[in-house]
């Protein structure tokens, strides 16, 4: 009885509405313009924060990373006075983090240096990376062809290296991959392998570059030397850095920040001046999720306010229809109808009206990113709570700008509705 009752009530709601298609559309318009705009602001929120976030996990969670940094007085009169300037990681940190800290399980240290590749009449400038073979496992890269750094190659000082894709089709173009020599300034290396890059964004350096080239550290020390000299606008810089990067890998992700304070502890013991500088990846991802989640409710909110919008628009089609049926609510409540039963009548027809604008809107709202992504390459995730929260709001909305109409409605008095022409 009830359901029959209902869908009835549906039918009347549904026949009121087209008779006044013009305006019941244009309220419905309200609706579908503010469901698909929260739509739309929350998948670019979702996909900008998701990008960012995807490049902190690259990082790695388990990760710290220390890089060398020129102290700013040595950055200003270094180059005036042409001493040499020593500064940044030493190897020694590098052991006593492995052999002093319990929670470390590795490191990979590395030595970069800008040089120039030459292969035949194809030349490029490129850094070199001198690393061990955990730099691989720690900053986890796709290996296209051939093999990566191992031990053997860093014990025995091998003078092989791996190169980047991008490098690999500059150099490479016209000669075989693996097994090719190239030359480094006037040192012969062996490519043993190329991996892929992963490029840098969402405001977040990773620890390579598209044109590098990966040799084992003690090649580096030995055919390159512990000296950086630089041309610089006719001026010539040197600096003497032992270690320019050392990535840390801790035992489990709960340990991360009590390691980076004890790591933090050891370095100022054994550097008097701060010539360093530390990133922990965990904790740029807890405070990217934070601001994600910040940056969706602000969005949110702003989109929220055409879904207000849309809510008036439907107290206001209802205060009309009320004024224009006052005979009819005369009538009904004249031949024994309840007030509960008027009320429900027009909420009824106001969650018509938000529900068909909630389903278009998603529509609509679905369609958006697509198009957003398509013509300005900006990333866009449309996620499930951002349809059922936008369609949950709407029928809402709908309902609490109709109640008042539906009250006003049944608190008619038959007599003067009837009254009423």
């Amino acid at each position: 009885m009830k359901n029959a009752r209902l869908v009835q009530n549906i039918r009347l709601g549904i026949k009121t509405l087209w008779l006044h298609r013009l305006r019941s559309g244009l309220t419905i318009l309200g609706v579908v313009f503010g469901v698909a705009s929260v739509i739309a602001m929350l998948a670019v929120g979702e996909g900008a924060s998701k990008e960012a976030i995807e490049e902190i996990r690259k990082l790695g969670s388990r990760n710290i990373i220390l890089e060398s940094m020129k102290p700013i007085d040595q950055a200003s009169a270094g180059s005036e006075n042409q001493r040499i300037s020593v500064y940044g990681l030493l190897y020694d940190d590098d052991s006593r983090l492995r052999e002093t800290i319990p929670t470390v399980v590795r490191t990979a240290p590395t030595r970069q240096l800008n040089k120039t590749a030459r292969i035949g009449d194809q030349a490029m400038d490129l850094r070199v990376v001198g690393t061990t073979g955990a730099w691989f496992d720690l900053v986890q890269r796709r290996l296209i062809a051939g093999r990566v750094i191992d031990e053997n190659d860093v014990r025995q000082a091998r003078p092989v290296c791996v190169l980047t894709e991008h490098g690999a089709r500059r150099l490479l173009a016209t000669a075989n991959s693996i097994g090719e020599t190239i030359r480094i300034e006037n040192q012969v290396l062996e490519v043993i392998g190329i991996v892929a890059t992963e490029a840098s964004g969402g405001g977040i350096q990773t620890p390579d570059q598209p044109t590098d080239a990966y040799i084992p550290i003690t090649t580096t020390r030995d055919r390159f030397g512990e000296m950086i000299i630089e041309m610089n606008s006719g001026s010539r810089v040197m600096e003497l850095v032992e270690l320019h990067q050392i990535v840390i890998e801790v035992v489990d992700e709960s340990r991360v920040e009590a390691t980076a304070d004890a790591v933090e502890a050891m370095l100022r013991r054994f550097h008097d001046q701060e010539d360093y500088k530390m990133s922990v990846p965990l904790a740029l991802l807890k405070q990217a999720e934070d601001t994600k989640r910040r940056f969706n409710i602000v969005l949110g909110a702003i989109a929220g306010i055409s879904l207000l919008v849309g809510g008036i628009g439907i107290m206001n089609i209802m205060l009309a229809s009320v004024t224009e049926r006052t005979r009819e609510i005369g009538v009904r409540r004249a031949i024994g109808a309840k007030r509960s039963q008027i009320i429900y009548q027009f909420l009824v027809e106001t969650t018509v009206l938000s529900l068909t604008g909630g389903l278009l809107g998603i529509a609509v709202g679905v369609a958006l990113p697509t198009i957003i992504t398509h013509f300005a390459g900006m990333a866009t995730v449309v996620t499930v709570w951002s349809l059922v929260l936008s369609v949950g709001i709407s029928l809402g909305i709908g309902l609490v700008f109709g109640i008042y109409p539906a009250m006003r409605a049944a608190r008619l008095d038959p007599i003067t509705a009837l009254r009423h022409e």
